[in-house]
């Protein structure tokens, strides 16, 4: 199903080709219109609608190259490059890193990047009041704060918010105290508010129910999940041997952040070596907290049995995670949890706290097991490893993990947002009904 309208001079009237973004050549020309569909016939059930002649702002505190990036930055520019492929002409605004080009063309996709951690918030405001008249649509992306589009935009510019997780407590790891009650406040209170009349998409139902009760969303709430990374066979040159993984193997995967808490898996290994002496925890990712890790594990004397690796490229990562007998998170929340369908992807499965998202993302005692309130991390990675000594429920689970993952695909996720959209376009959305996830 095609959008059809007059084409407009300026954000991209052709794809444009990757690489720096000439001056003068980005968002110029009159204000946009609302796209209609010729004729009001539905598509067929699985016919995926096209978006010609749609514009679209993505906005993201993050872009998915900046050191920090995690899954939400990874969800957007994948969500991005799928609206893209559709035939919409997409701007990713964001913030920009030391080094980082102001303006560039990837994927077919424009990024105008500006400000930096807090700065971007009213620099954003102030581009989208300069080019308010340019879009069809845009991706709010509340990262604990949203962008407040929905007060800058004019009414026939849709705008549907994208929220992963609640944030809450969150704030309190990284602000001081008055700044963390003004971002809960933010969230809670004035978010619902403003963006009441919009539709809203988050990753998981656990996220949903929580926005439902904690921040007392308004708006409809579809479910539109992650992907997941296409595991390809590990090479023999990256496969790691038993010697240089340990018996058994960890693997701890993400950025390195405080509410990631890896310090409790460094913890846990501590405690485990007394019954596995040859156990060996495989740390990947970077982040702030790599250096107070690294200081950890020299002062616990766990040089021999916790490898921070650092940033790995796809082969090596998967490598590890393929050596691997099982996964560990010890994230205090997660909209859904990238890292727990990638390590599934490749047979791995996950022991995780009943947290939201993971609770979703980890299907206890299937794909994986979830730390219940009162249970000891190390307690419930003992028993997984009791478990999947067993070679009858260990290929069980690993055969479980590979299902689960395989229904989680990028494809499947930029399609269900296409259908969401054009639906918001064209106004036949239920602006009250919530919509279920697509797995299958």
């Amino acid at each position: 199903m095609v959008f059809h309208q007059t084409p407009l001079p300026g954000l991209m009237d052709d794809p444009a080709p990757d690489g720096p973004v000439p001056p003068g050549g980005l968002l110029f020309g009159p204000p946009a219109r609302i796209p209609v569909r010729s004729g009001r016939t539905a598509p067929p059930p699985r016919e995926e609608p096209r978006l010609d002649g749609v514009r679209i702002a993505m906005l993201n505190w993050r872009d998915p190259w900046q050191a920090a990036a995690g899954g939400a930055e990874e969800y957007a520019w994948r969500i991005s490059r799928h609206l893209a492929a559709r035939g919409a002409g997409v701007v990713f605004v964001t913030s920009r890193e030391r080094g980082q080009a102001r303006a560039e063309t990837r994927d077919g996709i424009v990024i105008r990047r500006m400000g930096g951690r807090f700065t971007v918030y009213p620099l954003v405001v102030l581009w989208l009041l300069l080019w308010r008249g340019e879009f069809h649509a845009a991706f709010d992306c509340m990262n604990g704060v949203p962008f407040f589009s929905r007060l800058v935009l004019p009414r026939r510019t849709r705008v549907i918010s994208v929220v992963h997780h609640v944030h809450d407590l969150q704030f309190n790891a990284y602000f001081s105290r008055p700044l963390a009650w003004l971002g809960r406040f933010v969230e809670s209170s004035v978010a619902s508010r403003v963006y009441a009349s919009c539709p809203t998409v988050t990753v998981s139902e656990s996220s949903r129910r929580a926005m439902r009760e904690k921040l007392r969303w308004r708006a409809p709430i579809s479910i539109v999940h992650n992907g997941r990374p296409q595991s390809r066979p590990v090479s023999p040159v990256h496969a790691a041997g038993e010697d240089e993984m340990g018996s058994p193997a960890i693997v701890s995967l993400g950025r390195l952040v405080v509410q990631k808490r890896v310090t409790r898996v460094v913890d846990a290994a501590a405690e485990l070596r007394a019954r596995w002496p040859g156990l060996r925890v495989h740390v990947v990712g970077r982040g702030p907290e790599s250096v107070p890790l690294a200081a950890q594990v020299e002062r616990r004397g766990l040089g021999s049995a916790v490898r921070l690796h650092g940033f790995l490229p796809e082969d090596e990562k998967n490598a590890v995670l393929a050596g691997s007998l099982l996964h560990v998170t010890a994230s205090e929340f997660e909209g859904w949890g990238l890292t727990v369908i990638e390590a599934a992807g490749l047979g791995v499965p996950t022991v995780a706290y009943d947290v939201d998202g993971l609770r979703d993302s980890v299907r206890h005692g299937e794909t994986g097991w979830l730390v219940r309130e009162g249970e000891d991390l190390a307690d419930v990675i003992a028993h997984a490893l009791d478990e999947l000594g067993d070679p009858v429920r260990a290929a069980e689970i690993r055969r479980a993990c590979r299902e689960w993952a395989a229904g989680f695909t990028w494809e499947r996720s930029g399609r269900a947002m296409t259908r969401l959209l054009v639906d918001v376009l064209d106004g036949t959305a239920d602006a009250g009904a919530d919509r279920q996830g697509e797995h299958r």
